[in-house]
């Protein structure tokens, strides 16, 4: 073999040729030594998939959806546009959009049911939990859903929960302000419509600023896709048993529930709440390196350079605040990070801002409630995890997902009676 790695197992002595292909090893080949298997808890360094939808650079700070720039995506592309590009691998023409956005906004309305479902929950439920369950619910409204062999079914599912996501999340949101449900408004674009279903009152017809409209377009872009993350990787999972989409979807909603991965904008408002000015920063900071604060925002699992999503961000929230009017925290949020990015210690540590570091002042502004925020990422997610189901049903190498495990516990014990314990 040209690439390889030679192994010598100094057990046996015996030396064993593996090959490398794409800068791996397969992990079954390293049963040729001894039977050896791999222990990465967390997945830092394990593939578990051949991929042609994301593509990151965390040294260089890139990020590419199917080789195109996540800044000209951002700054060119409509999200429908771009979901349509993640899902076919290609940039849609004119025509192939017009029909994509008909095919979306023909699908906005929900089940009359589902919304019996939504009206269940108590008045204080989380929209996560309330998302959650409702897309995991839309399985039994679409039985034929589970017909994943089928490339026209296939695009029907997509379809669909893309199209529902947003009035989900709608919905969602207005339960727990104990405001009555909107319907979609298909004459909307697909973010307008959004934003309508979100505040509308009683106007005949709601008009959302053109500059919101934008800055939520380029919120759901940035968090489109992103190779695969913990949501991702439990879609792939759930999906590798051969279910329906939906439910596998629902699967990727419960790990981005989770504060670890999707409630990172909402800990750096409570952080820089908590920091309350400008003058409170350097003594914040100095609390951060002695290990008595946590940085939030800054750093991530794959960057270690500026995420380039921090970077659009931060000028998305210029166009906001012209609306809105700055938020106070933007001050403190910038001035913290001018600090940061000169100091030796978060830069040696290759400490830089992420998409949360921002985002959560964007949403604030826009007047969600900080439950909402995830609700917000999962509807930009979607066209990712539904990508990223969509080549996992369709790759040929791809098994049901069941990693091995290195077992610590008891052993050969004898069974004793109730009542000699």
């Amino acid at each position: 073999m040209t690439d390889s790695l030679t192994i010598r197992d100094n057990r046996t002595g015996e030396e064993h040729e593996i090959e490398i292909v794409d800068g791996t090893i397969r992990a079954a080949d390293l049963k040729k030594v001894g039977g050896l298997a791999t222990y990465d808890p967390g997945f830092v360094n394990t593939a578990s998939c051949r991929s042609a939808i994301t593509y990151i650079d965390g040294e260089q700070g890139i990020l590419e959806y199917r080789g195109y720039p996540i800044e000209q995506l951002a700054e060119q592309s409509s999200f429908l546009e771009v979901c349509y590009l993640l899902l076919n691998g290609e940039l849609p023409t004119s025509d192939q959009l017009a029909q994509w956005t008909h095919d979306v906004t023909h699908h906005t309305f929900l089940h009359e049911n589902i919304k019996s479902l939504m009206t269940g929950f108590r008045y204080d439920a989380h929209p996560m939990g309330m998302m959650m369950s409702s897309v995991s619910a839309l399985s039994t409204f679409y039985p034929h859903a589970s017909d994943i062999s089928d490339p026209e079914n296939r695009y029907l599912q997509i379809t669909r929960m893309i199209a529902k996501m947003p009035t989900i999340g709608a919905f969602a949101y207005r339960h727990s302000q104990g405001k009555p449900y909107i319907y979609p408004d298909n004459e909307l674009s697909y973010c307008a419509n959004f934003l309508s279903m979100l505040f509308k009152m009683s106007e005949r017809d709601y008009a959302a600023d053109e500059r919101l409209v934008k800055a939520l377009e380029v919120l759901f872009i940035l968090h489109a896709d992103h190779e695969q993350n913990c949501s991702a990787n439990a879609v792939r999972s759930v999906g590798s048993s051969q279910v329906d989409p939906y439910s596998a979807v629902a699967a990727g909603i419960g790990a981005l529930y989770g504060p670890l991965h999707g409630g990172a904008n909402e800990a750096v408002l409570k952080m820089l709440r908590r920091i309350g000015s400008t003058d409170n920063i350097p003594s914040f900071i100095e609390g951060v390196k002695a290990g008595n604060e946590r940085l939030m925002g800054f750093g991530h699992r794959v960057y270690k350079n500026y995420d380039p999503r921090a970077t659009i961000i931060k000028k998305a929230t210029e166009d906001v605040f012209e609306v809105t009017g700055v938020n106070p925290l933007l001050e403190i949020a910038q001035e913290l990070e001018k600090i940061a990015l000169e100091d030796e210690y978060f830069v040696s540590r290759k400490l830089y801002p992420n998409v949360d570091f921002y985002s959560g002042l964007i949403y604030e502004a826009l007047e969600f409630p900080p439950e909402m925020f995830t609700v917000l990422f999962a509807i930009g997610r979607t066209p990712g995890w539904l990508a990223q189901w969509q080549e996992l049903v369709t790759d040929k190498e791809q098994k049901i997902a069941r990693p091995k495990q290195i077992y610590t516990g008891e052993r050969q014990r004898e069974f004793v009676p109730i009542d000699q314990r």
